[in-house]
């Protein structure tokens, strides 16, 4: 049954335009506020660095509650905060509100997974996986470009609107749809923080936490980025978003059906992007034509990560698959604060155009985490070379 994935992704489609949706509109709030681009970046590096510490506990925490309540319960405080940004609030307040849902987001990806495939099979857990995580696909194409579309018409407090519907359709939908969900045997804490001493686990995580540093080194100036290095305009960056997001919806049901294949080999074949697409950047100069293409292997490449990243993970500890993806959550926000907090000091010390070649060195630490922990399954005879799935 895919119902219950589908409703999973509705929700990630709220989470994601929260935490991503600032990203088209930060050279406003920086206006507005009369501050530098990369303070105004804490607005997503500070979101992110709450997800990273706070994630695991706050999943472990919430493992024994029913499963409906807890969704509901978190995209009730994501709503809050649409609701309060919306009117442009001191930005002490802003920071504080955008902080707040970040302590449930982990904890709501986490049960939405579980939801999905608790109503599924062993053979098509990444499928339903990627039902899920195609939320943030979506996202990419329709809420996020949206928001800053609004942003450009309007004002950026205009864009937050489109989160608060978002918001409120999934409310309505996980309430209605979704069934009482206790949970049964809750697993205890200790069989769970077992994973923690697994080599490869914290090898996989190190790969999550350096593949999304590349790709948010630069994605999270998207805007300034476009702005500046290939001179477009508010509206124009609004229709890359959107181009970036259609790419990804493909991008993510491709990962999906390939993740079922081999996870490996997929999650290295979309890494390569974050050497690919700097390079492509860089020499497609001011063709906008050619800049519009790249921007499109860009979405393609980057959309899946998430997933990539989640079940790269907990393909080395199915055991504990909830709290695997929970810190599968905090270490790619640790990234996400990482990659952007770079990326805003390469802004300041050499320019915007230079960013792409920071995504460069993380995804090659990243390739080298895959082929560490290929080394290490080969040494303990745990490799299956022809399919790695959950």
């Amino acid at each position: 049954m895919k119902k219950y994935a589908y409703i999973g992704a509705l929700g990630f489609l709220a989470v994601i335009t929260t935490e991503f949706g600032i990203i088209g509109i930060l050279p406003q709030v920086a206006e507005h506020y009369q501050i530098s681009i990369d303070k105004a970046g804490y607005l997503l590096s500070a979101f992110a660095l709450v997800i990273a510490l706070t994630g695991p506990f706050m999943t472990l925490l919430a493992s024994g509650f029913d499963r409906r309540k807890v969704m509901l319960t978190a995209i009730f405080i994501f709503l809050i905060t649409g609701i309060v940004s919306s009117f442009s609030p001191p930005f002490w307040l802003l920071m504080f509100v955008r902080i707040l849902p970040a302590f449930l987001q982990p904890v709501y990806i986490a049960t939405a997974l579980s939801v999905a495939i608790s109503q599924g099979n062993k053979q098509n857990e990444n499928e339903l996986m990627s039902i899920v995580f195609s939320g943030v696909a979506i996202a990419m194409v329709t809420t996020i470009p949206f928001a800053t579309y609004i942003g450009s018409l309007f004002s950026w407090e205009y864009s937050f609107m489109v989160q608060v519907i978002i918001s409120v359709v999934a409310l309505l939908a996980i309430y209605t749809v979704l069934p009482s969900m206790p949970v049964k045997g809750k697993k205890s804490y200790e069989s769970q923080l077992k994973i923690l001493t697994k080599p490869t686990f914290i090898v996989s995580t190190a790969m999550n936490f350096f593949m999304i540093s590349a790709w948010f080194s630069t994605y999270s100036y998207f805007a300034d980025y476009l702005n500046k290095a290939k001179n477009m305009d508010s509206t124009m960056v609004s229709y890359m978003l959107f181009v970036f997001g259609i790419i990804g919806v493909l991008a993510n049901w491709t990962a999906g059906k390939l993740l079922n294949k081999n996870v490996t080999y997929t999650t290295a074949f979309f890494l390569s992007g974050t050497v690919i697409v700097p390079i492509l950047l860089h020499f497609s100069g001011a063709n906008t034509i050619a800049t519009i293409i790249v921007i499109a292997l860009w979405g393609f490449l980057y959309s899946p990560s998430f997933l990539n990243a989640s079940t790269y993970m907990i393909s080395s500890a199915p055991e504990a698959m909830e709290f695997a993806n929970s810190l599968a959550t905090s270490f790619g926000n640790l990234g996400v604060t990482v990659g952007t907090t770079v990326g805003g000091w390469i802004i300041i010390s050499k320019g915007v155009q230079f960013t792409p070649w920071i995504t460069v060195i993380f995804g090659v630490l990243a390739f080298a985490m895959i082929v560490l922990r290929q080394n290490m399954e080969k040494r303990t005879g745990l490799l299956q070379p022809d399919k790695t799935s959950l």
